[in-house]
Protein backbone atom coordinates (compact mmCIF):
# COMPACT_ATOMS: atom_id res chain seq x y z
CA UNK A 1 0.00 0.00 0.00
CA UNK A 2 1.12 3.62 -1.10
CA UNK A 3 1.32 6.18 1.41
CA UNK A 4 0.92 9.82 0.87
CA UNK A 5 2.68 12.06 3.17
CA UNK A 6 2.31 15.72 3.83
CA UNK A 7 3.91 16.56 6.96
CA UNK A 8 5.60 14.62 9.45
CA UNK A 9 2.27 14.31 11.69
CA UNK A 10 0.06 12.52 9.11
CA UNK A 11 2.96 10.40 7.21
CA UNK A 12 1.12 7.40 8.19
CA UNK A 13 -2.19 8.11 6.35
CA UNK A 14 -3.55 5.64 4.09
CA UNK A 15 -4.79 8.71 1.96
CA UNK A 16 -4.33 12.54 2.49
CA UNK A 17 -7.44 13.77 5.07
CA UNK A 18 -8.80 10.14 5.35
CA UNK A 19 -8.49 7.58 8.31
CA UNK A 20 -9.16 5.36 5.06
CA UNK A 21 -8.53 4.94 1.39
CA UNK A 22 -11.64 5.48 -0.37
CA UNK A 23 -13.46 2.98 -1.85
CA UNK A 24 -13.75 2.29 -5.16
CA UNK A 25 -17.38 2.98 -5.49
CA UNK A 26 -17.32 6.68 -3.93
CA UNK A 27 -15.69 9.39 -5.53
CA UNK A 28 -13.08 11.88 -4.59
CA UNK A 29 -15.16 15.46 -5.94
CA UNK A 30 -13.08 18.21 -3.26
CA UNK A 31 -10.31 18.55 -1.15
CA UNK A 32 -9.01 21.73 0.77
CA UNK A 33 -7.86 23.42 3.34
CA UNK A 34 -8.49 26.44 5.77
CA UNK A 35 -7.03 29.51 4.39
CA UNK A 36 -4.65 30.60 6.88
CA UNK A 37 -5.65 34.60 6.52
CA UNK A 38 -9.44 33.80 6.96
CA UNK A 39 -8.52 31.74 9.75
CA UNK A 40 -6.32 34.49 11.31
CA UNK A 41 -8.75 37.30 10.82
CA UNK A 42 -12.06 36.06 10.72
CA UNK A 43 -11.66 32.97 13.43
CA UNK A 44 -8.83 34.34 15.78
CA UNK A 45 -9.58 37.72 14.99
CA UNK A 46 -6.19 39.06 14.58
CA UNK A 47 -6.96 42.45 12.82
CA UNK A 48 -8.79 43.52 15.47
CA UNK A 49 -6.91 42.55 18.18
CA UNK A 50 -4.11 44.31 16.65
CA UNK A 51 -6.35 47.70 16.47
CA UNK A 52 -7.09 47.36 20.40
CA UNK A 53 -2.96 46.93 21.33
CA UNK A 54 -2.57 49.77 18.51
CA UNK A 55 -5.53 52.05 20.58
CA UNK A 56 -3.79 51.41 23.89
CA UNK A 57 -0.26 51.72 22.94
CA UNK A 58 -1.71 55.29 21.67
CA UNK A 59 -3.32 56.16 24.37
CA UNK A 60 -0.52 55.51 26.31
CA UNK A 61 2.16 57.56 24.41
CA UNK A 62 -0.24 60.23 24.27
CA UNK A 63 -0.66 60.03 28.37
CA UNK A 64 3.39 60.68 28.94
CA UNK A 65 3.17 63.25 26.60
CA UNK A 66 0.27 64.96 28.11
CA UNK A 67 2.07 65.12 31.44
CA UNK A 68 5.04 66.72 30.09
CA UNK A 69 7.37 63.63 28.85
CA UNK A 70 9.54 63.60 25.87
CA UNK A 71 9.17 61.25 22.91
CA UNK A 72 11.96 59.53 24.21
CA UNK A 73 9.90 59.47 27.31
CA UNK A 74 6.89 58.07 25.69
CA UNK A 75 9.17 55.17 23.80
CA UNK A 76 10.34 54.01 27.17
CA UNK A 77 6.67 53.56 28.42
CA UNK A 78 6.43 51.59 25.41
CA UNK A 79 9.28 49.12 26.46
CA UNK A 80 7.13 46.46 28.36
CA UNK A 81 3.36 46.76 26.64
CA UNK A 82 4.85 46.99 22.84
CA UNK A 83 6.84 43.24 23.53
CA UNK A 84 3.76 42.11 25.43
CA UNK A 85 1.47 42.93 22.47
CA UNK A 86 3.77 41.54 19.87
CA UNK A 87 3.43 38.32 21.97
CA UNK A 88 0.19 37.83 21.70
CA UNK A 89 -0.32 38.73 18.22
CA UNK A 90 2.34 36.10 16.88
CA UNK A 91 0.38 33.86 19.07
CA UNK A 92 -2.69 34.19 17.85
CA UNK A 93 -0.65 33.92 14.36
CA UNK A 94 0.85 30.66 15.23
CA UNK A 95 -2.75 29.54 16.03
CA UNK A 96 -4.51 30.10 12.94
CA UNK A 97 -1.74 28.91 10.83
CA UNK A 98 -1.37 25.37 12.60
CA UNK A 99 -5.41 25.22 12.57
CA UNK A 100 -4.92 25.47 8.80
CA UNK A 101 -2.18 23.65 8.66
CA UNK A 102 -3.55 21.04 10.58
CA UNK A 103 -7.07 20.98 8.98
CA UNK A 104 -8.20 18.95 5.98
CA UNK A 105 -11.73 19.23 4.47
CA UNK A 106 -12.65 16.52 2.27
CA UNK A 107 -16.01 16.43 0.25
CA UNK A 108 -16.92 12.99 -1.57
CA UNK A 109 -20.27 11.69 -3.72
CA UNK A 110 -21.50 10.15 -0.40
CA UNK A 111 -19.97 12.51 2.81
CA UNK A 112 -17.61 14.90 4.02
CA UNK A 113 -14.60 14.27 5.92
CA UNK A 114 -13.62 16.70 8.63
CA UNK A 115 -9.58 15.84 9.24
CA UNK A 116 -9.18 18.43 12.45
CA UNK A 117 -7.05 19.40 15.37
CA UNK A 118 -3.45 20.92 16.54
CA UNK A 119 -2.65 18.36 19.15
CA UNK A 120 -5.10 15.72 19.24
CA UNK A 121 -6.47 14.55 15.49
CA UNK A 122 -10.17 13.86 15.11
CA UNK A 123 -11.93 13.03 11.77
CA UNK A 124 -15.56 13.53 11.68
CA UNK A 125 -16.95 11.58 8.87
CA UNK A 126 -20.78 13.50 7.79
CA UNK A 127 -22.64 11.12 5.43
CA UNK A 128 -24.39 13.41 2.90
CA UNK A 129 -28.17 11.71 3.75
CA UNK A 130 -27.40 13.03 7.56
CA UNK A 131 -27.75 16.88 5.98
CA UNK A 132 -30.66 18.53 6.02
CA UNK A 133 -29.43 21.71 4.58
CA UNK A 134 -25.92 23.86 4.20
CA UNK A 135 -25.18 27.29 4.14
CA UNK A 136 -22.86 29.36 2.45
CA UNK A 137 -21.44 32.45 4.14
CA UNK A 138 -19.12 34.30 1.88
CA UNK A 139 -16.66 36.55 3.13
CA UNK A 140 -16.69 39.34 0.47
CA UNK A 141 -18.32 41.71 3.10
CA UNK A 142 -15.59 41.30 5.41
CA UNK A 143 -13.30 41.92 3.02
CA UNK A 144 -12.06 39.09 1.82
CA UNK A 145 -13.75 37.93 -1.74
CA UNK A 146 -11.51 34.87 -1.91
CA UNK A 147 -12.56 32.77 0.34
CA UNK A 148 -15.83 31.57 2.23
CA UNK A 149 -17.23 29.67 5.10
CA UNK A 150 -19.67 26.69 4.19
CA UNK A 151 -22.60 25.22 7.11
CA UNK A 152 -23.40 22.12 7.70
CA UNK A 153 -26.84 21.44 9.44
CA UNK A 154 -27.35 18.13 10.93
CA UNK A 155 -30.76 16.22 10.85
CA UNK A 156 -32.19 15.70 14.02
CA UNK A 157 -30.62 14.50 17.17
CA UNK A 158 -27.56 14.12 15.29
CA UNK A 159 -24.77 16.44 16.80
CA UNK A 160 -21.03 16.74 17.39
CA UNK A 161 -19.77 18.22 20.34
CA UNK A 162 -19.14 22.00 19.72
CA UNK A 163 -15.75 22.13 21.74
CA UNK A 164 -14.79 18.74 19.50
CA UNK A 165 -15.33 21.18 15.92
CA UNK A 166 -14.22 24.23 17.65
CA UNK A 167 -13.16 26.46 15.69
CA UNK A 168 -14.83 24.85 13.33
CA UNK A 169 -18.30 25.33 14.24
CA UNK A 170 -20.73 27.82 13.38
CA UNK A 171 -20.65 30.96 15.99
CA UNK A 172 -22.73 31.14 18.81
CA UNK A 173 -24.79 27.76 18.05
CA UNK A 174 -23.75 25.46 21.33
CA UNK A 175 -27.31 23.86 21.73
CA UNK A 176 -27.14 22.06 18.22
CA UNK A 177 -23.07 22.62 17.19
CA UNK A 178 -23.07 23.11 13.26
CA UNK A 179 -19.79 21.47 11.72
CA UNK A 180 -18.03 24.49 9.53
CA UNK A 181 -15.76 24.19 6.34
CA UNK A 182 -13.29 27.69 7.64
CA UNK A 183 -11.86 29.70 5.24
CA UNK A 184 -12.37 27.54 1.71
CA UNK A 185 -11.24 28.71 -1.46
CA UNK A 186 -13.40 29.23 -4.25
CA UNK A 187 -16.42 28.49 -1.45
CA UNK A 188 -19.19 29.11 -4.26
CA UNK A 189 -17.49 26.18 -6.52
CA UNK A 190 -17.52 24.02 -3.40
CA UNK A 191 -21.29 24.48 -2.40
CA UNK A 192 -22.08 24.02 -6.17
CA UNK A 193 -20.05 20.61 -6.00
CA UNK A 194 -21.98 19.78 -2.40
CA UNK A 195 -25.52 21.01 -3.54
CA UNK A 196 -25.01 17.97 -6.71
CA UNK A 197 -23.63 15.65 -4.35
CA UNK A 198 -26.32 16.21 -1.77
CA UNK A 199 -28.81 15.95 -4.63
CA UNK A 200 -27.81 12.75 -6.03
CA UNK A 201 -27.72 11.53 -2.81
CA UNK A 202 -31.08 12.18 -1.73
CA UNK A 203 -33.21 12.22 -4.54
CA UNK A 204 -35.14 9.18 -5.98
CA UNK A 205 -36.27 8.26 -9.25
CA UNK A 206 -39.60 10.19 -9.00
CA UNK A 207 -37.94 13.57 -8.43
CA UNK A 208 -39.13 15.82 -12.02
CA UNK A 209 -36.32 18.19 -12.47
CA UNK A 210 -32.91 18.29 -11.25
CA UNK A 211 -31.35 20.63 -8.97
CA UNK A 212 -29.92 24.46 -9.03
CA UNK A 213 -27.00 24.55 -7.41
CA UNK A 214 -25.64 28.10 -8.25
CA UNK A 215 -25.70 30.51 -4.93
CA UNK A 216 -28.39 33.48 -5.91
CA UNK A 217 -26.55 35.71 -3.64
CA UNK A 218 -23.15 35.71 -1.63
CA UNK A 219 -25.13 34.45 1.48
CA UNK A 220 -27.49 31.25 0.74
CA UNK A 221 -28.47 28.34 2.05
CA UNK A 222 -30.91 25.63 0.31
CA UNK A 223 -34.55 25.47 0.82
CA UNK A 224 -36.71 22.63 0.82
CA UNK A 225 -38.37 22.19 -2.73
CA UNK A 226 -40.74 19.64 -1.71
CA UNK A 227 -42.86 18.91 -4.83
CA UNK A 228 -43.28 14.92 -4.90
CA UNK A 229 -43.06 15.01 -1.02
CA UNK A 230 -38.82 14.92 -0.79
CA UNK A 231 -36.46 17.64 0.11
CA UNK A 232 -33.95 18.74 -2.44
CA UNK A 233 -31.29 22.12 -2.13
CA UNK A 234 -32.53 25.05 -3.75
CA UNK A 235 -29.58 27.32 -3.33
CA UNK A 236 -31.66 30.89 -1.97
CA UNK A 237 -30.63 33.95 0.42
CA UNK A 238 -30.11 33.67 3.34
CA UNK A 239 -30.60 36.46 6.80
CA UNK A 240 -27.32 34.75 8.25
Amino acid sequence: MTIQSHGHEHELEPQYGLPERLPASEKLLWQGSPDFAAVALQVFHLRKVAIYFALMLAWRCATVLADGGTAVDALVALSWPLPLALVALGSLASLAWLTARTSVYTLTDKRVVMRIGIVLTLTFNIPLRTLSGAALRSSASRGDARCGDIVLQLKGPDHIAWLHLWPHARPWHLAKPQPMLRGVANANEVADQLAKAWAAINQAGTVHSPVSAVPASPDSVPAADTRDGRSAPRWQPSPT
